[in-house]
């Protein structure tokens, strides 16, 4: 059983290893090179895309009232601007603040003491035939088991967020609501900074100058991050982080 965790401990060491020395040359190769921006794509041809799917109604469609140019559902009287049809275009306003505070402590505490002996005849013919000079049979065992354990950990956490994207329409479902992605990357010398917006939005929470609120969006997937020189010496070595995985202590 050792040898086997041995062995995995050692293979694991040699794929992480050999993950590192890909990961230095693609580094080594980018040396004085301002990080490259990614290509525009379509999202729906991308790896692991998977259209949304759930059982909805159906939509409702809109009519107009007789004698009248006015349709149901538009905010203006000429033709509705905002977005409503795959590719259509529309600005997502991202507004995150979220703060926690947390402080946990536990302490655990267990002390036992139990010992076993035989007494009576049965205890003195144990002391004449099987044990030495100086031992009872009445104290032939004796354990005293002493236990503590204290743990404390704090979360103090406060992050704000405010910016806004522009966004694509990549699915429209069954009920009219539609499913959106945006991505924008800025690169600022040596330093890329990602926002990626993902969701699903109803077309009666898009504003007249075609604009949503983020804490509207459902399914909301929502990334900001960075690559490039400040964001890799800001990062732990590999080695680090596979012996932080695998050392048991």
């Amino acid at each position: 059983m050792l040898a086997r965790k041995q062995k995995t401990v050692l293979a694991s060491l040699a794929l992480a290893t050999l993950v590192s020395a890909c990961g230095t040359a693609d580094r080594l190769s980018q040396v004085g090179k301002q990080p490259a921006l990614n290509a525009i794509q379509d999202p729906t041809t991308t790896a692991g895309y998977r259209p949304v799917q759930m059982p909805m109604p159906e939509p409702v469609k809109a009519h107009y009232n007789p004698n009248s140019l006015w349709r149901s559902g538009n905010r203006a009287f000429f033709e509705d601007q905002r977005a409503s049809q795959i590719g259509d275009i529309l600005t997502v306003l991202v507004t995150i603040t979220d703060e926690a505070q947390i402080d946990n402590k536990t302490e655990r505490s267990r002390s036992d003491t139990s010992s076993t002996g035989t007494g009576g005849a049965l205890g003195t013919a144990i002391d004449t035939v099987f044990l030495p000079a100086g031992m009872a049979a009445s104290n032939l065992a004796s354990v005293d088991t002493n236990m503590e354990f204290e743990g404390e950990g704090s979360v103090d956490r406060a992050e704000t967020l405010r910016t806004s994207v522009a966004a694509v329409v990549l699915q429209v479902l069954p009920n009219g609501n539609m499913v959106i992605e945006g991505r924008q990357e800025v690169r600022v010398n040596f330093e890329v900074r990602e926002l990626i917006v993902a969701g699903i939005v109803r077309p009666e929470d898009i504003t007249s100058d075609n604009t949503i609120a983020s804490e509207k969006i459902a399914e909301a997937r929502i990334g900001y991050g960075g690559r490039g020189q400040i964001t890799d010496v800001q990062q732990q070595r590999v080695g680090n982080q596979v012996l932080d995985i695998l050392l048991p202590f």
